[in-house]
């Protein structure tokens, strides 16, 4: 199997480190490290939900997604007022798969 430029094997993953409690103000954070690639995750609890879920005796969770304006080779501009397509398209990829993995009930 041919190596990468990092001489990993192609089906061989990057070392993952994981920092809990990156961020000093949310209840829960972490920075997740992957090769070259760092992602700040944090978690808050609201006590409401959307109001198609009001006495169902279930939790919600949203996600909200960024990048910063230097974390790639060409700068990217800050979404200030209007969230963009693809941006829009990760925050509800992300926020399905979480649900997807969270029992809601708990919540």
């Amino acid at each position: 199997m041919a190596a990468r430029h990092s001489g990993r094997n192609a089906d061989q993953l990057r070392p993952i480190k994981i920092i809990p409690h990156y961020l000093s103000h949310p209840p829960g954070s972490c920075l997740i490290e992957m090769g070259g690639t760092r992602v700040v995750c944090s978690a808050m609890i609201e006590e409401s939900v959307p109001n198609w879920l009001r006495n169902q005796g279930k939790g919600w969770l949203t996600a909200e997604y960024s990048m910063l304006p230097a974390s790639s080779s060409q700068r990217i501009q800050r979404e200030r007022n209007k969230i963009g397509g693809r941006t829009m398209e990760i925050q509800r990829l992300i926020g399905r798969s979480l649900r997807a993995a969270v029992d809601l009930s708990l919540l």
